[in-house]
């Protein structure tokens, strides 16, 4: 069963998602982030600083530069964001993780849930 949080009208909290991904560089990392918001699959994509990841990959352990985004989205919207990530991002094997928010602003929650509704164009 869901709860419904105070204060917001009709809209749940478990709906509401944070997906996280990792980009080779700054130029592809705004591209998928522009892709997203365009199709209506994230209400808001933060691109980050560089980072180093450090990982096994086919049995080495490999070193990399990536530019890691915080996507702000809803469960219902995930298919079709996972999709969208997996069409334009450059990995075989992209880390696409998605993690439920248990708080948050009701006004902004609900401004997500508003701007991943999927429209007819």
């Amino acid at each position: 069963m869901r709860k419904r949080y105070k204060g917001a009208s009709k809209l749940f909290m478990d709906e509401i998602i944070l997906v996280l991904t990792n980009l080779p560089d700054r130029d592809s990392a705004q591209r998928i982030a522009q892709a997203l918001v365009k199709n209506r699959t994230a209400a808001c994509v933060n691109i980050l600083a560089e980072c180093s990841s450090v990982y096994r990959w086919r049995g080495k352990i490999e070193t990399a530069s990536e530019v890691p985004l915080l996507i702000k989205s809803t469960r219902a919207a995930y298919p079709r964001l996972e999709a969208s990530i997996r069409a334009h991002h450059p990995y075989e094997l992209p880390e696409i993780v998605a993690v439920p928010l248990i708080a948050g602003l009701p006004g902004y929650l609900q401004w997500v849930a508003q701007e991943t509704q999927a429209t007819e164009e």
